[in-house]
């Protein structure tokens, strides 16, 4: 997987460029063979929330695999947490899309057998069809 990381305003220190790299290439694993199509943008920003005091942190993580895309944006008061809540989200993300096309192939299957049954249940010399 590709990743890209930007910061604003922001200076983007080793230390928080392997914590994203880090946190965002265990995501990989969901794309199985052709991880190296992936390609992760990630944005870490410090803003300020004007009804709140203090700074506080974005991380937003954009994921483009095979024309899927993937986005998750969090804000919070602590720059590794934002960026493990972003990371959680496109998780979720991602095992829904799994979680959906598994329940798609089981409902076709159970179609199919369902179909396969009817016609071996039914006698070809008695029926009209």
């Amino acid at each position: 997987m590709k990743i890209n990381i930007k910061a604003t305003n922001l200076e983007l220190t080793e230390a928080i460029r392997e914590y994203a790299e880090k946190k965002v290439s265990s995501l990989e694993k969901y794309f199985q063979e052709s991880a190296d199509d992936a390609v992760a943008y990630v944005e870490v920003a410090k803003t300020t929330m004007h009804h709140k005091q203090g700074d506080f942190f974005k991380a937003e993580v954009d994921i483009n695999f095979h024309g899927q895309k993937y986005f998750a944006v969090c804000e919070k008061a602590d720059l590794y947490a934002s960026i493990d809540e972003a990371r959680e989200q496109i998780e979720r993300q991602l095992t829904a899309k799994k979680d959906k096309g598994d329940t798609m192939f089981r409902r076709g299957a159970r179609s199919i057998k369902k179909m396969m049954k009817g016609l071996s249940d039914r006698n070809p010399f008695t029926s009209k069809y």
